[in-house]
């Protein structure tokens, strides 16, 4: 259930980095599913940047504020991700150190229920978007 309307990152590919599925107070779901274009080789393991992506983005949309930013990540990438997988991030705040700095923790997992990737990722909400002079 899509209860909040999406206020950042409006212009990300759904293809390279998912599609938001849910966006709730505190916690953000978004999906992916893996192509050929994000295989890396003849055993068909998938980038892990495509996963790092899609988690990131799904941090950015549980904080849903327009000039949110990365800080810093700690990640670990528990499983292997092959092609034609179907990851499911789920971000969810755990902390709100101030009004500008806020750690969300995100789970991925596959279509089987198995995680794949986990991070806590230190996001920033600017007073204007970090390129505007």
């Amino acid at each position: 259930m899509n209860i909040t309307k999406q206020k950042t990152h409006l212009l990300t590919s759904k293809k390279l980095v998912g599609s938001v599925t849910s966006i709730e107070k505190n916690t953000a779901i978004v999906t992916l599913k893996i192509t050929k274009e994000m295989v890396v080789d003849s055993f068909n393991l998938t980038h892990g940047g495509f996963v790092f992506g899609l988690a990131d983005y799904a941090a950015m949309v549980a904080i849903n504020e327009p000039t949110v930013v990365l800080g810093k990540a700690e990640v670990k990438f528990m499983k292997p991700v092959i092609i034609n997988e179907e990851l499911t991030a789920k971000a969810t705040i755990s902390e709100r150190v101030n009004e500008k700095k806020t750690v969300v923790n995100v789970h991925v997992s596959n279509q089987k229920n198995e995680l794949v990737f986990e991070g806590n990722f230190v996001c920033f909400v600017l007073e204007k978007h970090i390129l505007e002079k």
